[in-house]
């Protein structure tokens, strides 16, 4: 089971006589962490203590309120506690936080990634394995802070404001967790560690949700990466989604000027002009999808089909 599908859950008594788990691992500083600052903490961070397994709201509520939304945990606990499970998994998470907005962004699983973001002011939530593999007690901390020279890391944990573990100590629970991480964004911020498509992937679900938040996210994004041709992709659709469909003629149309041989541009544009009785056009595009489209891409079709059926 992947830390992905993982729940959480915390009770005082649980983290005091949790077990030691396997053999702490390395910290694996080497030279990437050679430019950070040798200590950080975000000590404006705010602190939310938690009831027994309720971690999950707790920690999501201290990323929001630095993300700059004004929420508390027994708010977000309807939305992300599953109390069959004891605790809460990391697609509620992401989903609470898109409702409110925000772009959750999850992190590769290198710690010095972790400790970049927090040397760029950003905390970071983390899932921690606090017991042994075999019996596992899942854990959600905010990470605020570290110490080089100390070999230390800072978090919001529990009902624990300032709580400090060694850099061996927490590989070895974050270990547990599958290294998973989150950060939390407002819509025109970026991720110190960002990659343009790992972003993107995270911005689309907010089309859904929270559209004036992914529009932003997006034309940021195009900002940020001129020669990406997805931000275009995602600027369509919401152009779409509002029957805007000259408007999203044109962001397809800059998409593929960036990505001649982009799928979605393609069948995505087919329906557009379809939608505006250029036939014609949307023929062509529909066909141009089609071609494209890999074994297991039969949506990619659907446009041919209408477009053909139109004639």
């Amino acid at each position: 089971m992947t830390g992905r599908s993982l729940l959480a859950a915390l009770g005082l008594a649980v983290l005091a006589g949790c077990a030691t788990g396997p053999a702490p691992e390395k910290a694996g500083l080497d030279d990437a962490a050679a430019g950070l600052p040798p200590q950080v903490e975000l000590t404006d961070v705010p602190f939310h203590p938690q009831d027994a397994y309720q971690c999950g709201p707790a920690a999501l509520a201290t990323m929001m309120n630095v993300a700059g939304v004004d929420i508390d945990a027994d708010t977000l606990k309807p939305e992300v506690y599953l109390p069959a499970r004891q605790g809460s998994l990391q697609p509620e998470l992401r989903a609470a936080s898109r409702r409110q907005g925000l772009v959750p962004y999850p992190l590769e699983p290198d710690f010095v990634d972790v400790l970049r973001e927090l040397a760029a002011g950003n905390p970071v939530l983390v899932l921690q394995n606090l017991a042994l593999e075999a019996y596992p007690v899942w854990h959600y901390a905010v990470a605020v802070g570290y110490d080089l020279e100390a070999q230390e890391i800072i978090l919001r944990s529990g009902t624990t404001r300032r709580e400090t573990l060694s850099f061996r100590r927490f590989l070895q629970t974050w270990r547990g967790g599958d290294h998973w991480a989150m950060t939390l964004h407002p819509p025109g911020e970026l991720p110190a560690t960002v990659d343009g498509d790992v972003y993107l992937r995270a911005v689309a679900p907010l089309e859904n949700v929270a559209p004036d938040a992914a529009q932003a996210s997006y034309e940021h994004a195009a900002q940020s990466w001129p020669e990406h041709a997805m931000p275009h992709l995602g600027l369509g659709n919401l152009a779409y989604a509002r029957a805007a469909y000259a408007d999203a003629e044109t962001h397809y149309r800059q998409g593929l000027q960036r990505d001649p041989d982009a799928t979605a541009l393609h069948h995505n544009l087919a329906w557009a002009l379809l939608q505006q009785d250029d036939d014609e056009a949307g023929l062509k595009h529909a066909r141009r999808a089609a071609a494209l489209a890999r074994t297991g891409e039969s949506h990619y079709y659907t446009a041919l089909e209408a477009a053909l059926g139109r004639r």
